[in-house]
């Protein structure tokens, strides 16, 4: 059954946009193999109206995402929606770039180090690419894990490539979501990244996150100054001592982030 035109899908959520929704259902109707669809194609498999369907095809032929072949015939994607996708094109190349990096850092003497390149994600940051030393044995660098924003080396460094004001506002929304009793340690961890970075030019978490965990990291500022990622390098603290990162690999992290970022970080 399909819904009617103008009901809301989600009721209970007043920032919910519907029409956006149903907009862009449209165009994730369209499946690998195919070009062109018609109004009736989406209504099918988007459970959305014939009228309403009408309405949005009209509206995405005049912004550039969608047209349509002849009048009153079917539609197939347009050039606008390439420019939806440069960002996420952008990202896919910094992380295929960045795999070179992360090997040279992890590169030397000590067989149990481990680096990765992370984006924010809310108050945690994603590790979209790793690399390990041979020995390496920490369970925190993989594919997908997710690290705390104001407690790890590398959240730290993706708050530094941000405006202060954003540094702020990320602030509020963690005591916010937290409980009273972590307020202290969430406003500690952004003046140590402040620190840290203002001293360094990258910043660390010598067991702040966990005290079995020593890190540094540094952002990599591709669009506009504002930290789309940051790299970091570390693991074990008792196989990665502090005086080890901070002589041994702080250079290199540094060198690998001028080397991923269109321009380096504000720092002297």
């Amino acid at each position: 059954m399909t819904p009617p035109d103008d009901e809301d899908e989600t009721p209970d959520d007043p920032k919910f946009v519907s029409a956006l929704s149903r907009g862009l259902s449209l165009l994730r109707a369209f499946r690998p193999s195919e070009t062109w669809l018609s109004n009736h194609a989406f209504a099918q498999r988007t459970g959305l109206p014939k009228a309403t369907v009408t309405r949005l095809t009209y509206t995405l032929c005049k912004l550039g995402y969608l047209q349509q072949g002849e009048p009153g015939g079917e539609y197939r994607l347009g050039p606008g929606v390439l420019t939806l996708g440069f960002g996420v094109l952008a990202g896919m190349e910094l992380k295929d770039r960045a795999a070179l990096e992360l090997a040279d850092l992890c590169a030397g003497d000590n067989p149990n180090v481990a680096a990765a390149l992370g984006e924010r994600y809310g108050q945690s940051v994603v590790y979209l690419a790793t690399h390990r030393s041979p020995n390496s044995v920490s369970m925190v660098f993989h594919l997908g894990a997710q690290v705390p924003l104001f407690h790890s080396a590398i959240g730290r460094a993706i708050l530094m490539g941000l405006p202060t004001a954003m540094q702020d506002t990320l602030l509020d929304e963690a005591l916010r979501q937290s409980p009273a009793d972590r307020h202290d340690r969430l406003r500690n961890g952004l003046s140590r990244a402040r620190e840290d970075f203002a001293r360094w030019g990258f910043c660390t978490s010598f067991g702040e996150w966990r005290p079995e965990i020593n890190g540094i990291a540094v952002p990599v500022m591709p669009v506009q100054g504002q930290a789309l990622a940051a790299i970091n390098v570390g693991g074990f603290a008792f196989l990665n001592p502090e005086a080890m990162l901070l002589d041994t690999y702080a250079p290199r992290l540094l060198r690998a982030a001028r080397t991923l970022s269109l321009r380096p970080p504000d720092h002297e």
